[in-house]
């Protein structure tokens, strides 16, 4: 994962030892520079933050339906969560990466509100 995020993961140590973030649903979206950089790696690196945390991971599989198959263009994103290929900084998300974002926000929000009515 990238180095400040980690960062911010190793700061939390007094939420961790309090389990305070335990039972808090999360997910990622990601951003690499390569259609080689880890879409998915980056994620799993971060599973095991969550982990420790007590979190609960939401990933949204392929709930993003025909949009996860497409192969017609450059995309970002894995069953992971949302993702972009950023290349050097200058390349802009494509409809579809916007897309898988706001899906995974909207998912994301209905698996909170099924939580919260339990």
């Amino acid at each position: 994962m990238a180095a400040q995020m980690k960062a911010f993961f190793d700061s939390s140590g007094q939420l961790w030892k309090e389990q305070t973030l335990a039972g808090k649903p999360a997910g990622f979206f990601v951003s690499t520079g390569t259609q080689g950089g880890g879409q998915e790696a980056t994620a799993w690196t971060a599973i095991t933050q969550l982990a420790h945390h007590g979190m609960l991971f939401v990933p949204i599989g392929y709930t993003f339906g025909a949009g996860m198959f497409k192969m017609d263009s450059i995309r970002g994103g894995s069953p992971y969560g949302a993702g972009v290929y950023a290349g050097d900084g200058n390349r802009e998300p494509t409809e579809t990466e916007l897309g898988l974002a706001e899906h995974q926000g909207k998912y994301m929000a209905g698996v909170v509100k099924r939580l919260c009515q339990a």
